[in-house]
C-alpha cells in the first residue's frame, strides 16, 4: 500500500473558541491564523511500533510565502497542536516539507539495501483569525535514488562465483553479488545536487580461462527514480562485451513515475552540452541489433536541405555513443538524426530523428579595442556607446593629478589607439595602473579604495585573445601577499586576469551589475579567482623581467619567448572548473603592477593592451 503522510488543517474553529495548547512563539497575534497538523502512515507492511517510531522522528519544515526562507522547523513528536502563522494575502502561500525515514537521522546511511527515505511537500494559505477550513495533504514519496541489479543467466554461465557489480557515487556505493540479484539499493542524494552521476563497475573471472574481466560505465540519476540494471554477457566478433541496460524510468508503486521503455535513439541533450559553436550529442544504441562501429550523427540548420554527417561516434560507456559536433553558428536552431547499421549489414537503417537544438549565445567584449573613450576631462573614461563597461582607478588617482590608465595613439595594434596602464606614486600612496570590467567605488581617505568587479555575461567562450606589450619596472614600493612579497631588489609583474563566474552581491558584497566588491584596505575582500568556489573558468597572464629579458607565465606555465616587451598577440585558454554551469558575470582585470591591491610595485611599470576578443570553439580546457 502507498505510504501517505497527511498534514491536516482542522476546520471551522474561531480563535475565540480555541482552548488548546498553542505555538508559544506566535499565539494569538492579530491578523494570524492557526493550523493544526497531523501526520499518519498507512502501510500494511509496517508494524504499529515501527510506524509510530518513524512518524515521531519525522522532520516538519514550514517556509514563508514565495520561498523567502524557513520560519519553523519541528520534530513531529514535538510539533505543537496548533501553529499560529501570519495570514497570507492574495496568491501567497506557505510551503510545508515533510522528511521521513533514514535521511532525518543525524548520521544517515547514504547507501543501503534496506533504509528508505521519503519526502513530501504542499502549499497552504492561512486566513486571518480562523483555522483553515480545508485539509492540506502531503504525499511523501521515496526520495532515494533506487538501484536494482539483475544478472542474466549468461553472466553466471561465463563467470566463476564471486563476480559482482559495485554502483554508486563517490565513496557511497553498494556491491551486488549474485545473491543480490533483484534487490533494491537506496541512496540519499542532496536536494541541491546538480545532475548527480552514478558509476558502475563489474569485475569477475571468466570460467573459460580464469582471466580477470572488468567493465564500467556511468549514468545520470534523479531523486525518486529507480534504475533497473540488467546485466548480460556476450562475446561478439572475438571481442568480449558486457551489456548493461539501464532502465531509467521504471517506477515502483510509490514513485508515481510512468514506465517508458528506452530504445535506440538520440538521448535528450543536456543544456550544458550545448555551446555557442559546438554540441555533444549522445545516443543509446542496442548493440545486440546495431553495429557499434557504425554509429553516426547527422545535422543541419533548420531550413537547409542537405545533412552533414559527423565522423563515427565513440562509445562513451556501455551502449552509449557520443560525438562533439563543431563549427556551428551561435544562436541558431539545428536538427539532428542518428544513423545506425544493423549487425552484418552495409545498408543503414532508417534515420532516427532527434530533438532540435539551438546553440548558445556568443557575447563579445564591448569596446575591446578601446576606441570609445571620453577624453574631455582631467582623465580618460573608457565608455562604450555611452555606457561604462570598462573602468579604471583614474577616479581615485585623478584627484592627485595622476592618470594611471590612458589612451596611446602612437603605440597600438588596432584602430586609432590602445590602452596604456602606468603605475605611479600618487602623492601619499602607490597606485597601480589598472583597467577592469566593472566600476570604481570610492577613495577611502589616504588608505585605499573600493572597486566593483564584473559585468553581466552569459557566454561560455573557450579562449580570450588580445594584443599586449609589457614593461614591468624595478619595484620601488615593497609588499604583497604573505609568502609572495616583492622587495626593491625584485622587478614588478604585469598581469591580466579573466574570470567567468556566478558571484552574487549577497556573498561578495557588490551590486547586481558588478557583484564582487574589493576593498583595498581589507585583504579579506580579495578574491583568488583561480580557486574561488563561484568561479567557473579562469585565465591568467603574468609578464616579468630580469632587467634584460621579458618573460611570461600563461595560466601558471612559463612561456619560452623573451621579448614580451614588444607587442604580442596572445590566445589564452579559459580553464574551466565547472562545465555544467552558465556564468552570470565576467571579470576582466588588467594591472601594470600585479600586487597593486597591496600597494606594492614599481612606479615606472607600464603595460599596453589592445583588441580584446573572445573565441568560441570546441577546444575547451578543463582545470
Amino acid at each position: 500500500m502507498r505510504k501517505i503522510y497527511s498534514i491536516i488543517a482542522m476546520a471551522g474553529v474561531l480563535f475565540s473558541a480555541v482552548s488548546c495548547a498553542s505555538d508559544d512563539a506566535m499565539q494569538g497575534a492579530a491578523h494570524e491564523g492557526a493550523v493544526k497538523f497531523k501526520i499518519g502512515v498507512e502501510d500494511q507492511l509496517m508494524t504499529r511500533a515501527t510506524n509510530d517510531e518513524i512518524i515521531a522522528d519525522a522532520k516538519v519544515m514550514i517556509y514563508k510565502p514565495a520561498f523567502e526562507g524557513l520560519i519553523r522547523e519541528y520534530k513531529y513528536s514535538e510539533l505543537p497542536e496548533y501553529v499560529y502563522l501570519p495570514a497570507t494575502t492574495g496568491t501567497d502561500k506557505y510551503r510545508i516539507d515533510v522528511y521521513v525515514g533514514e535521511r532525518v537521522k543525524d548520521t544517515p546511511a547514504l547507501a543501503s539495501f534496506d533504509s528508505k527515505s521519503y519526502k513530501g511537500s504542499a502549499e497552504f494559505a492561512v486566513a486571518a483569525d480562523v483555522v483553515s477550513t480545508s485539509a492540506v495533504e502531503v504525499v511523501a514519496n521515496i526520495c532515494n535514488v533506487v538501484t536494482k541489479v539483475s544478472f542474466d543467466q549468461s553472466v553466471a554461465d561465463a563467470f566463476e562465483s564471486g563476480y559482482g557489480l559495485t554502483v554508486g557515487y563517490d565513496n557511497n556505493t553498494l556491491t551486488y553479488a549474485a545473491a543480490d540479484s533483484g534487490k533494491d539499493g537506496y541512496f540519499i542524494i542532496a536536494d541541491d545536487a546538480f545532475e548527480p552521476e552514478f558509476t558502475w563497475n563489474f569485475a569477475g573471472k571468466l570460467n573459460k580461462d580464469g582471466s580477470e574481466f572488468k567493465s564500467s560505465g556511468k549514468f545520470t540519476v534523479e531523486q525518486g527514480k529507480r534504475y533497473v540494471m540488467s546485466l548480460k554477457y556476450v562475446e561478439k566478433d572475438g571481442t568480449l562485451k558486457f551489456v548493461v541496460q539501464v532502465d531509467k524510468s521504471l517506477s515502483e508503486k510509490n514513485d508515481q513515475i510512468t514506465f517508458v521503455p528506452t530504445s535506440t535513439g538520440i538521448s535528450t541533450t543536456k543544456k550544458y552540452d550545448i555551446w555557442a559553436r559546438h554540441i555533444t550529442l549522445r545516443a543509446d544504441v542496442d548493440e545486440a541489433e546495431y553495429d557499434g562501429s557504425k554509429v553516426y550523427f547527422e545535422y543541419r540548420k533548420v531550413g537547409d536541405s542537405a545533412w552533414t554527417r559527423a565522423e563515427a561516434a565513440i562509445e562513451e560507456s556501455e551502449g552509449v555513443y557520443a560525438k562533439v559536433i563543431a563549427g556551428l553558428e551561435p544562436e541558431t536552431e539545428y536538427e539532428c538524426q542518428l544513423i545506425v547499421y544493423p549487425n552484418g549489414s552495409d545498408t543503414a537503417a532508417d534515420p532516427i530523428a532527434g530533438k532540435n537544438f539551438t546553440t548558445a549565445v556568443a557575447p563579445t567584449i564591448p569596446n575591446g579595442s578601446f576606441e570609445d573613450v571620453n577624453t574631455s576631462g582631467t582623465y580618460p573614461l573608457f565608455y562604450y556607446t555611452g555606457e561604462q563597461w570598462w573602468d579604471t582607478g583614474n577616479a581615485g588617482s585623478g584627484d592627485f593629478g595622476i592618470v594611471i590608465c590612458d589612451v596611446d595613439t602612437a603605440d597600438k595594434k588596432d584602430g586609432n589607439q590602445s590602452a596604456r596602464l602606468q603605475s605611479a606614486w600618487a602623492m601619499v600612496k602607490f597606485a597601480a595602473g589598472n583597467l577592469f570590467s566593472g566600476k570604481f567605488g570610492q577613495v577611502i581617505g589616504t588608505s585605499g579604495g573600493t572597486v566593483y568587479f564584473g559585468r553581466p555575461f552569459v557566454g561560455r567562450p573557450s579562449k580570450v585573445k588580445f594584443w599586449v606589450k609589457g614593461a614591468p619596472a624595478q619595484v620601488t614600493t615593497a609588499g604583497g601577499p604573505a609568502g609572495k612579497e616583492l622587495t626593491t631588489n625584485d622587478y614588478d609583474i604585469n598581469q591580466i586576469r579573466v574570470a567567468l563566474g556566478t558571484w552574487t552581491p549577497a556573498k561578495y558584497g557588490g551590486t547586481a551589475e558588478s557583484p564582487v566588491l574589493v576593498n583595498t584596505t581589507d585583504t579579506n575582500t580579495f578574491v583568488d579567482f583561480n580557486t574561488d568556489a563561484a568561479t567557473i573558468a579562469y585565465a591568467d597572464l603574468q609578464i616579468t623581467t630580469d632587467g634584460t629579458n621579458y618573460t611570461a607565465k600563461i595560466n601558471g606555465v612559463a612561456d619560452s619567448a623573451t621579448d614580451w616587451n614588444t607587442w604580442k598577440e596572445v590566445t589564452i585558454n579559459l580553464e574551466y572548473h565547472d562545465l555544467k554551469t552558465t556564468p552570470t558575470h565576467i571579470i576582466f582585470s588588467c594591472a601594470a603592477s600585479m600586487y597593486g591591491d597591496y600597494f606594492a610595485g614599481g612606479k615606472e611599470s607600464k603595460m599596453w593592451i589592445d583588441k580584446v576578443e573572445l573565441i568560441y570553439d570546441e577546444n575547451v580546457a578543463v582545470k
